[in-house]
């Protein structure tokens, strides 16, 4: 199996890289922001970088949309996971085109209130996680699996 991990850098990139007792024996690549935190925690990993900044920029959706046509025909990845934010978009609706699977974790610091790209990503997820019984309400198809902190 091999995965796509798509996500901004900080936060984001924390809560999936969080998940690596899951994806430590997998093939995998990542897809975010060429900043010092992500160079820094990615050291050693297959690392594309997309384009920032990207929340509500209809130019970076753009951008980040063609990228993930190119990186994604390239990688041909099983699974693509992500917790958001803007970069997520572009990569699971390519990459569902493509035949991926996708899981979607929405971020733990929403408990009654969906994201933006929560709600873009939601109709294509093949799995839609969140942390939160709450969400629940929010996301009709969503998948409590508990936190991940």
């Amino acid at each position: 199996m091999k995965i796509c991990f798509v996500g901004s850098s900080g936060g984001h990139l924390t809560h999936l890289y969080m998940l690596k007792p899951f994806w430590q024996d997998k093939e995998r690549f990542w897809c975010t922001f060429d900043k010092e935190d992500a160079r820094s925690l990615l050291a050693g990993e297959k690392f594309y970088p997309v384009y920032y900044p990207s929340n509500r920029s209809f130019k970076a959706l753009c951008i980040n949309t063609h990228r993930a046509i190119k990186i994604l025909r390239k990688e041909r990845p099983d699974v693509i996971i992500s917790s958001g934010a803007a970069p997520a978009i572009p990569f699971f609706w390519i990459g569902k085109l493509m035949g991926a699977k996708t899981v979607y974790i929405e971020v733990f610091d929403r408990i009654n209130k969906s994201t933006v790209s929560g709600r873009l990503c939601y109709p294509v997820a093949d799995k839609f996680i969140v942390e939160w019984d709450e969400m629940k309400k929010v996301y009709k198809k969503a998948i409590n699996l508990g936190s991940i902190f």
